[in-house]
């Protein structure tokens, strides 16, 4: 689809929730049977801005931005051994990881970067998802990662440490000696279980799709399908299931995985239609057959609980590809409508979407200027209006260096390793012969560093009780309105 194309069909996805804060107050006083919980892996709130700009223009809003509730998630974890918040040993660790941040949400603890369903001192704590599998609920989880990485993981595995995916034990991947006391664990304590063999043996969802089939084996094939889940794909031959195989899966357990690592990026997938990963199914049909799956289920009365993760806009401003993230804030976005569109309709639904933690400080600059980055000195740090405003260290003049801004990172300049220029992007709002890469496109955007950061991410919310939601939360707080609003309290 050509780029002005995709802009302008960006439209529709909006009409989907249209009429959401009335939908939501009618619903306010309803019971909740339904919790779906989008994730946008990485997505800080300038990383929605970008979005909006990108595909709707300064004035429109992106889905998400449409829900009537709004509010922010405080992310940080704490360090190994580490009490919690209000404990005399607590220790904080101001940026977080997928890992522990997932495990605040899924279980409801703050836990130390890379923990797994643990909590700071190695203890296993249950995890919203297996509450909800204990109480009958049916349950689902959506990656585009693979399913075995940190997001999904959280609610399905205990490990104390999240390289410990599979399909092998590893030692030097599972084993986290400080936590549990100086002594390795057997291979039969939980906590060093690959990821893939606890997902493939203990049922605790029962929709399972998304990447990484290459973590799994003839004998978690074997395992699943002793369960009664229906197998797209074949772990055993490493065969990846297809859009096909999806669409024919109407009922029941189901695992498919579409790609042996990551799924693959949107934006690829877009400009090259014919290659055999276009055929990979989105995150909006993922998510739409997920829904599909689980509200038709004979145990329909008892509801669902859902979580979706967009985890690509993560890695990919990992390695700042601006395009590449904006492509996955996108169908992030979309998948968005989709679960909105499915909770207007039955209005038991609550939906959540928020994020993990920013990654990689991702910014929007004025058009026109440059970072410091490409600055031969930083700014001046002096006020000729006020000479006491000043500190150290003293800074030169503001100048960009020849060397480091040769043009925009995605035009002119993308052949210079060493050019540090923002990426630019045409917009909405911009006229249609402005092209990406250009100068004259609008939107400039620029990274902070390769790593994340410590910064809240967005809330959004919709649906019965998305009120209690309005607010600056803590990220373990989300695991208390989940497990509450679907009354699976541990």
């Amino acid at each position: 689809m050509a780029l002005v194309a995709l802009l302008s069909a960006t439209a529709l996805s909006a009409t989907t929730v249209v009429g959401a804060e009335a939908a939501a107050t009618q619903a306010s006083s309803s019971k909740i049977t339904n919790v779906i919980y989008l994730l946008g892996d990485g997505m800080g709130r300038t990383h929605v801005t970008a979005g909006r700009d990108r595909y709707y223009g300064a004035s429109g809003s992106l889905n998400m931005e449409r829900l009537p509730v709004v509010g922010q998630v405080r992310t940080y974890a704490v360090q190994k051994n580490s009490g919690q918040p209000g404990d005399p040993d607590f220790v904080p660790e101001y940026v977080t990881d997928s890992a522990s941040s997932a495990t605040a949400w899924s279980s409801g603890v703050k836990t130390y970067n890379a923990a797994l369903g643990v909590d700071a001192k190695g203890t296993v704590v249950p995890t919203a998802m297996e509450l909800a599998h204990q109480a009958g609920l049916r349950t689902g989880n959506v990656s585009t990662a693979e399913i075995t990485d940190a997001t999904p993981a959280a609610q399905m595995s205990h490990v104390l440490a999240r390289g410990c995916q599979g399909p092998s034990y590893s030692a030097a991947s599972c084993q986290v000696i400080d936590v549990t006391g100086g002594a390795a664990l057997p291979t039969s304590d939980i906590r060093v279980t690959p990821v893939a063999d606890q997902i493939a043996r203990n049922g605790t969802a029962d929709v399972i799709l998304g990447g990484g089939l290459s973590r799994f084996d003839a004998a978690d094939e074997a395992a699943l399908k002793g369960q009664g889940y229906k197998v797209l794909g074949s772990p055993a031959s490493q065969t990846v299931a297809t859009r096909a195989d999806l669409r024919n899966a109407r009922s029941g357990k189901v695992f498919g995985l579409f790609n042996k690592g990551n799924l693959t990026i949107s934006k690829f997938k877009r400009e090259n239609p014919t290659s055999p990963q276009a055929a990979e199914p989105t995150l909006p049909e993922l998510t739409k057959k997920a829904i599909g799956l689980l509200d038709q289920s004979t145990r329909k009365n008892k509801g669902f609980y859902l979580q979706v993760e967009g985890a690509l806009i993560d890695k990919r401003s990992h390695a700042n590809d601006a395009a590449q993230t904006l492509e996955e804030i996108k169908a992030f976005d979309d998948a968005v409508a989709v679960a909105v569109d499915f909770a207007r309709k039955d209005k038991h639904t609550l939906v959540i979407v928020t994020a993990d933690h920013e990654c990689a400080g991702f910014g929007i600059i004025e058009k026109g200027t440059f970072t410091n980055a490409e600055a031969a000195t930083p700014p001046v740090n002096a006020d000729t209006g006020n000479p006491a405003n000043n500190s150290t260290p003293a800074r030169g003049a503001n100048a960009k260096d020849p060397a480091r801004s040769t043009g925009p990172v995605n035009g002119s300049g993308s052949a210079d390793p060493k050019n540090f220029a923002p990426a630019t992007f045409r917009t909405a709002d911009d006229p249609a012969s402005v092209q990406d890469g250009s100068p004259d496109a609008s939107l400039w955007l620029t990274y902070l560093s390769g790593n994340h950061t410590g910064q809240d991410v967005p809330l959004y919310a919709y649906g019965p009780h998305s009120s209690e939601l309005a607010d600056s939360v803590e990220n373990t707080m989300l695991f208390d309105v989940v497990t509450g609003a679907l009354r699976i309290q541990p």
